[in-house]
């Protein structure tokens, strides 16, 4: 049961504002800004998404920069509300085509709308937007997606890229192209995010990924779909099937550990060739979620060298190599690596030419950074980094540095190797041929290396 739902923006300014039961005190958005914004408790940086202040309970989740809260002072379960929050936030997605501060302030009927009709007297009535079609009625004021920040991974996907065009980051679900038109398309996402971890010496202790294929329709009437996946594809511990689909893993075989499945998806055919059958609701919704903890090939290689060179002295290597095609480019790399607590300075040595690459030292917590534009397949970069100290280190320095920690996205690449083969729609005529676009991504959850 919710009692107030608000959104926020970075400097705290109260976007949109519900409240369902009038059981919480008006001032709710200050108290929860406030106290959001000099978090200090046990030493974390960072408000937890659930707290509680005056017998208030306060849900949040952080949104491209806008924060989505719940208050109730009743006792309800944390995940479903902060669920509901998500799910909110993709609903006005929906209907936006883009959320952002201007997009939520030059829509603030068709938001408030919605929000009555997914929540009533603070129950929750519905968060899908195929049903919610239904019931509201206002178009939405379209922002130029120019200017705009995306909501999900798909924002590596803007116009401009040579692959495949980024209508589905910025189009809203229920507006329709000038002069009454509507495009038909569907876009399918394949999106990962790999978790690596590597020994000091250059070892794979530790490898996980956790995917989603996400699908987003602009089809008129909800024809079927039909995805086909990998024919190899296993899944199940050990290689086996839960579908008793095969007995043994073939060379080269996709092995999934788990999957699951949106509740429109039917299963009929998954155990004989691997395909999908749906009818898409409207709106962004993931088709499937797996998760993958077989070994494979990490796309970066970290080397880290750390040598003292004086009393007061030491030097740090990091080279990173790309272990993927020459085709394939890497965006929005960060790699960052804590120093010693006694480190006063930091000065940087980039290789020859180096473009696009910045480096900085964060004096507050001691971190050395080094940001990337890009990183093309194939390719090898270089930081040499000289630390000043305080004061001698005083047994091995190796011990009080790292790990290394690497962030990056990148556009077309996949680590699992999972598929889609096909995507075939139920056509209503000969001439009828929507647009289909299949994409891929792979984002960096925790890639971290030791010293």
């Amino acid at each position: 049961m919710i009692s107030q739902f608000f959104v926020l923006s970075q400097r705290g300014d109260n976007i949109v504002f519900r409240d369902y039961r009038g059981e919480v005190q008006k001032g709710s958005a200050e108290i929860f800004f406030r106290k959001v914004k000099f978090w200090k408790d046990d030493g974390e940086e960072e408000a937890p998404p659930v707290f509680n202040v005056d017998g208030v309970n306060y849900f949040h989740v952080k949104v491209v920069g806008l924060l989505f809260v719940a208050t109730t002072r009743v006792n309800v379960s944390p995940s479903l509300v902060l669920e509901l929050l998500q799910r909110i936030a993709r609903v006005i997605k929906d209907y936006l085509g883009v959320l952002n501060e201007d997009s939520l302030r030059k829509n603030f009927v068709l938001v408030y709308e919605l929000l009555d009709e997914v929540i009533d007297f603070g129950y929750v009535q519905t968060t899908s937007t195929e049903v919610l079609k239904s019931y509201v009625f206002n178009e939405p004021i379209v922002v130029d997606a120019v200017r705009l920040q995306p909501l999900s991974p798909a924002a590596i996907f803007m116009q401009g890229t040579k692959r495949m065009p980024g209508t589905a980051v910025t189009k809203s679900v229920v507006a329709n192209e000038p002069g009454g038109r509507k495009r038909e398309e569907i876009f399918v996402d394949i999106i990962e995010k790999i978790s690596v971890t590597f020994s000091s010496s250059g070892y794979i202790l530790t490898s996980e990924i956790d995917g989603t294929i996400q699908m987003k329709s602009y089809l008129t009437g909800n024809p079927e779909i039909r995805l086909a996946l990998n024919d190899d594809l296993l899944i199940g511990k050990g290689g086996r099937s839960i579908y008793d689909y095969r007995s043994s893993t073939g060379s080269g075989a996709v092995v999934l550990d788990d999957c699951n499945f949106h509740e429109s998806v039917r299963l009929d055919s998954f155990d004989v060739d691997r395909t999908l059958s749906l009818v898409p609701p409207d709106g962004e919704f993931p088709v499937m979620n797996y998760r993958m903890t077989q070994e494979f090939k990490p796309p970066f290689r970290i080397n880290t060298l750390v040598e003292e060179a004086g009393a007061l002295k030491a030097e740090v290597i990091i080279k990173i190599s790309a272990e993927f095609s020459a085709s394939i480019t890497a965006n929005t790399i960060v790699v960052e690596m804590p120093l010693p607590k006694y480190t006063t300075r930091v000065s940087f040595g980039l290789e020859p030419g180096a473009v696009g690459q910045r480096t900085d030292f964060k004096e507050a917590n001691r971190r050395l950074e080094w940001g990337l534009k890009k990183i093309v397949g194939g390719s090898e970069h270089t930081l040499r980094a000289k630390l000043t100290f305080s004061q001698e280190s005083h047994g091995n320095i190796t011990k009080e540095v790292g790990p290394v920690n690497m962030t990056f996205t990148i556009p077309m690449y996949n680590a699992s190797k999972l598929q889609v083969k096909y995507l075939q729609i139920a056509k209503k005529s000969s001439t009828y041929n929507p647009y289909r676009w299949v994409r891929y991504v792979t984002q960096a959850n925790s890639y971290v290396a030791r010293i």
